[in-house]
């Protein structure tokens, strides 16, 4: 065998070697990976001025994460990424209502032992759905979805009067990857 023909072996040898590798990695952080879903809402007062950003009053929410880690075979110190997935408002009450009136949305999180930051949002809302989703931002939030609880805070600007309350629930879907060990 000739030396150029060894060298295309191994050559092609090497590189089987590190594709499985890059599989199996990728394979083994499916494994890793799984969603956290957490809800909340919030009720949007008549007769906030237009053009004005309101915060609309928000519950703490309440995690489950502990619970959630381990169902999917980890713990908290083995986390190593969380991430906003999606981020969907929908109104459900008044039924007929749309986000019509709505000019734009953000959504910020905060625990009492970190800072608040920008979790989602949507600027120069243009719909006459019910439900919108939101721009999620690309923050790193283990350390708010590991808490026991987390504070969310809605600020809303309108565009339109609106004479009734209006309630929004609020779906938001984590992905998480933990390490192995």
């Amino acid at each position: 065998m000739t030396t150029t023909m060894k060298t295309k072996r191994i050559s092609i040898i090497v590189m089987a070697i590190f594709s499985l590798v890059a599989i199996s990695c990728n394979e083994v952080e499916k494994l890793l990976t799984f969603n956290i879903s957490n809800e909340t809402t919030f009720k949007i007062s008549s007769g906030i001025p237009i053009d004005s950003p309101f915060n609309a009053p928000t519950p703490d929410v309440t995690t489950n994460s502990s619970a959630e880690f381990k169902n999917n075979s980890t713990r908290a110190d083995l986390v190593k990424d969380v991430k906003l997935q999606e981020l969907k408002l929908t109104i459900t009450s008044p039924v007929d209502k749309t986000f019509s009136f709505l000019k734009s949305v953000h959504m910020y999180i905060s625990t009492t032992a970190n800072d608040e930051i920008e979790l989602a949002y949507l600027d120069n809302v243009n719909t006459t759905s019910n439900t919108i989703t939101l721009i999620c931002s690309s923050a790193k939030l283990d350390s708010y979805i590991k808490a026991s609880s987390y504070k969310i805070r809605t600020s809303v600007t309108t565009k339109e009067v609106f004479n009734q309350e209006i309630q929004v629930k609020a779906n938001m879907n984590f992905k998480v990857t933990a390490d192995p060990f």
